[in-house]
Parts: C-alpha cells; sequence; structure tokens
C-alpha cells in the first residue's frame, strides 16, 4: 500500500492520518506567523475541499514528513507534492524558552530551528483525518499559546500547537525506572539513565568505537546498544520545556547539550544531524569533530529513517 494517497488536490499520510493540500506552496508566499495564523482562519471560513478544520502543522506533524534520505526537498522518495520550496516553512509551536520565536522546517534538508515570529516563511496547510487510527504521532507537550512578542495569551482560537494539541497523548506512565536505564514505554526504547555515561564530547567515529565497546563488554546486560538515529533522539522531547527539552516526569542524569545521531546528512555526508537538547533543535555536526555526546539506546528500530 502506497503511504500517501492522493485525493483531488489533497494528499492523505497513511502513516499519521494527515491530510495536506498537495499543492505544497498553496499560499504562493512566505508570511510572518501571525499572518500565517489568521490565513487558516480565512482558508477555514472558505471551506476548502469542503472541510473547515485546516492548520498549521505542529512540529511533529511537519517532521513527520522530512526525509533524511533525499534533499531539495526533504520528502520521501516518490512523494506526489507539488510546488514544494526547498526553504522554510512555519510551524504552530512556539519555542518554549524563547516564546518570541516559533519552530520551523527547512524542506530542502529538514533542518528544525526556531526563528523570530516577525519573519516570513512559507506555510503549508494541514488537518487530521477523523477517525483514522494509524497514526504514530505523539503530541508535542505544548499547552501554552504566545503572542508574537512572547507573552502568554488565551489559546481559545488562535490555531497555536498549545490550543490544538493534535496528536497521541504520552502515557500517564510513560518512563519504567531501573537502576541503570529507563524504558519508555510509548517508543519501546531503552535509554542509559545516565546521558552522558562517556562524560566527554567525542567525534562520530568514536561514538560507534564506543558502542562497540559497549556491545563486546555485554554493557548493562545488554549487547544491542546503538547510536540513536535523529528521530528516536527527537521522540524523546518536549515542546513545553526547555534547558532540557524533556518532558517535566523524565528521570535521566546528566543531561547535555547536544547529541550525535547516527544518521548522515545527505547535503554533506562529512556531516551527521545532532540534537541540540537545549531547545530541542535539529542541526548538523562535523563527524570529525569532537563537538557531541553520546545517549546510547537499545530497543526494537520502529522509528525508522524515511
Amino acid at each position: 500500500m502506497s503511504r500517501f494517497l492522493l485525493d483531488n488536490e489533497t494528499v492523505i499520510d497513511s502513516h499519521t492520518g494527515l491530510m495536506w493540500t498537495k499543492n505544497a506552496s498553496f499560499f504562493d508566499l512566505p508570511m510572518n506567523w501571525d499572518e500565517a495564523l489568521n490565513t487558516i482562519k480565512e482558508l477555514n471560513k472558505s471551506g476548502l475541499q469542503g472541510y473547515q478544520n485546516w492548520k498549521i502543522p505542529n512540529r511533529k506533524e511537519l517532521f513527520s514528513l522530512m526525509s533524511h534520505n533525499t534533499i531539495n526537498p526533504s520528502l520521501p522518495v516518490g512523494h506526489p507534492f507539488t510546488n514544494v520550496f526547498s526553504s522554510y516553512y512555519w510551524t504552530s509551536s512556539t519555542c518554549a524558552r524563547l516564546p518570541n520565536q516559533a519552530w520551523y522546517i527547512h524542506l530542502g534538508g529538514a533542518r528544525v530551528f526556531k526563528g523570530m515570529k516577525y519573519g516570513s516563511y512559507m506555510v503549508w496547510p494541514v488537518r487530521t483525518v477523523e477517525n483514522h487510527n494509524k497514526s504514530n504521532l505523539f503530541q508535542t507537550g505544548q499547552k501554552i499559546c504566545f503572542d508574537e512578542w512572547g507573552s502568554i495569551i488565551d489559546c481559545h482560537d488562535t490555531g497555536q500547537d498549545g490550543e490544538i494539541q493534535a496528536g497521541l497523548k504520552f502515557s500517564k506512565n510513560r518512563f519504567t525506572k531501573h537502576e541503570q536505564t529507563i524504558y519508555d514505554n510509548d517508543t519501546g526504547l531503552t535509554w542509559l539513565r545516565d546521558a552522558t555515561v562517556h562524560k566527554d564530547m567525542m567525534n562520530w567515529n568514536t561514538a560507534f568505537d564506543l558502542i562497540s565497546k559497549m556491545n563486546s563488554e555485554i554493557a548493562y546486560g545488554h549487547n544491542d546498544w546503538r547510536v540513536p538515529n535523529i528521530i528516536e533522539l527527537d521522540s524523546l522531547t518536549d515542546m513545553g520545556q526547555h534547558s532540557p527539552a524533556l518532558s517535566n516526569d523524565h528521570s535521566f542524569n546528566d543531561v547535555q547539550e547536544f547529541y550525535w545521531s547516527s544518521t548522515t546528512s545527505m547535503y554533506d555526508m562529512n556531516y551527521a544531524w545532532v540534537l541540540y537538547m537545549v531547545d530541542g533543535a535539529i542541526g548538523v555536526g562535523h563527524k570529525p569533530l569532537s563537538e557531541f555526546y553520546l545517549w546510547p539506546v537499545r530497543g526494537k528500530e520502529r522509528m525508522m529513517l524515511r
């Protein structure tokens, strides 16, 4: 079965239950964050394709479209979308630490970063398909709404992530704590409780060497540790928190600011994707440089790269 189901001028992603406009540049021109939110309200008044629940995708929703195997655009091979602008697109999620900024994603290469809400970026309308039971997307964690200056406002009728809170809810007792590891009941991944078990920053190859050593020594009783891919690392983030961008109920120790993933950048294979844990930004690191930490993970690699 094809992942993407074309329906007139819309596309349904069977993996997530999200319906996107086929035209990724539906509004033609970039706009600031407030303009984007208001434009979506006007779109709903018009009832595009018979629906009145279009929205700006939250950070997890837009990230779910990204492929780390392609560039320009960073969308899965064989996608049916048209007019994809290989630059930045807004999400409806505000940066928790700097609430006068919102998250956007680069459709050329899948970089996830934040920018001032007065900046101008593209907008890609999306809606959730009713009664779709195959979604694998969780909520971002954001529950508060902010204006363009970063002040907290009433969420009603804003169209922001904090109002809609789309996605699956994490389990009430998401993390099962063990002496040296923590099991994530929602993703099936096991992380070391000590998020800096190797203490020092390292280059990319050293991260894999350390994983090989852990497995040969059956560290913590297991021999299937690995460097997490970038989707797995991002699964830990909570957009309602910062410094670190982890849920309030986490019990990890010594969480650092930045971590290597096992995912190579297709823009330049001398770089790999990294997670910046202060806010949850996703960028790249130069593989030969010892500038990032390793957070080992184990468990079935269900969060596959697209």
